[in-house]
């Protein structure tokens, strides 16, 4: 018989009764599955998605906090207030022959009050800061210069606590991580500064940071000779944030340090054994092997640590209270002393955001992906 002539079956072979019988399993255990989720997704809506839900719905509203008054529907209004920026140029001011003024002590041109300058219709635009640029001098105007200060301040508290306390804690981890006498007392010590409770050490670094004599680092850099002992690091403005920075450091570094060396714990030992028999040196252990394993712990270290650092409130409350926000004193005070609920609600909102791009970042800079 030729080959053409062979009849050729198009009809699909039954699935044996094996095979069906492990489809159904697996369609029940999925649907299993999904059945004892219905909990966890009830919790999770109950106490992250409802709340969060009634903020977003706040914000886009005149509500007032503990008041009888009745709420509008205002859209943007409240984001707008918080956020609009306007820049204007300064113009020198002139004398009557029309030569331009200078000062004769500082020998700089003077130039008009921002607030002559600044737009008061429809919103009102108050100074936020000054510069210069090619010859020329600018004031940016916003209408809420507090929260955009408080969120300039708030961002680079986090940059520059969450990169410090990375370094640090990285190399705490490692050093804990190798072998030597009286390892497990060290690992105890070091996370004496992160069990104090906030508070506490807010108070402590408040007297250690004393304009006066009696403070401690006006003491130390006395003795010096550094300074005259008198060093306002909690009332100037310049001095505010480092010493801010230089507490949260002090304290949260321990955590990064515990987090980082739970990810060093699983880096299989044979993999350095490897390394060593292949002439590797420990700086390119390090770069070709640990930090490449500790890149999923790395990234959710710095996620909570952003998160945490972002959304600071207690350690500005206590050291600075008003004389200084961060973005969530910023929204505790409006809401508190203002009564400006959905006020307050829009603050809380522009939080989230920018928590929710930090998170982005860290991810696609890692390089951490799901299998």
């Amino acid at each position: 018989m030729s080959a053409e002539s062979v009849p050729i079956n198009h009809e699909q072979e039954p699935a044996s009764p094996k095979r069906r019988g492990i489809s159904d399993l697996a369609k029940r255990e999925e649907r299993l599955a999904y059945v004892l989720l219905i909990p966890t997704l009830i919790i999770l809506f109950v106490i992250a998605f409802y709340p969060l839900g009634s903020v977003f719905y706040n914000s886009l509203s005149d509500r007032r906090f503990a008041s009888g008054q009745e709420s509008h529907f205002i859209g943007l209004a409240n984001y707008s207030n918080l956020l609009s920026l306007k820049i204007v140029e300064l113009q020198p001011e002139v004398d009557d022959t029309g030569q331009v003024v200078v000062d004769p002590d500082t020998g700089e041109i003077d130039y008009p009050p921002a607030v002559s300058v600044l737009p008061r219709e429809p919103r009102r635009y108050r100074e936020l800061a000054q510069f210069g640029l090619l010859g020329n001098r600018y004031v940016i105007g916003a209408t809420d210069p507090e929260f955009v200060r408080a969120i300039y301040d708030t961002v680079a508290f986090t940059v520059i606590t969450v990169a410090l306390e990375t370094v640090l804690g990285l190399g705490i981890a490692l050093v804990v991580n190798s072998k030597f006498k009286g390892r497990g007392m060290m690992r105890v010590v070091m996370l004496v500064p992160w069990a104090i409770p906030t508070a506490v050490s807010s108070r402590m670094w408040e007297w250690m940071f004393k304009d006066t004599r009696a403070g401690f680092f006006n003491i130390l850099f006395q003795d010096l000779g550094l300074s005259n002992g008198q060093i306002p690091f909690l009332v100037d403005q310049a001095w505010q944030l480092p010493a801010m920075i230089a507490i949260d450091v002090w304290k949260t570094t321990p955590f990064m340090a515990l987090l980082l060396l739970a990810g060093l714990q699983l880096i299989p030992s044979d993999l350095y054994e490897a390394a060593d028999v292949d002439g590797a040196g420990k700086l390119r252990q390090f770069w070709s092997v640990t930090l490449p394993l500790l890149r999923p712990t790395l990234a959710v270290a710095l996620v909570f640590r952003t998160l945490d650092a972002i959304r600071v409130f207690d350690l500005f409350q206590i050291v600075l209270q008003q004389k200084r926000y961060s973005m969530a004193s910023f929204a505790y005070y409006r809401l508190i002393d203002g009564q400006l609920m959905g006020y307050s609600s829009a603050a809380s909102v522009v939080i989230f955001v920018i928590i929710f791009v930090f998170a982005i970042l860290y991810i696609r800079m890692l390089g951490v992906r799901n299998d």
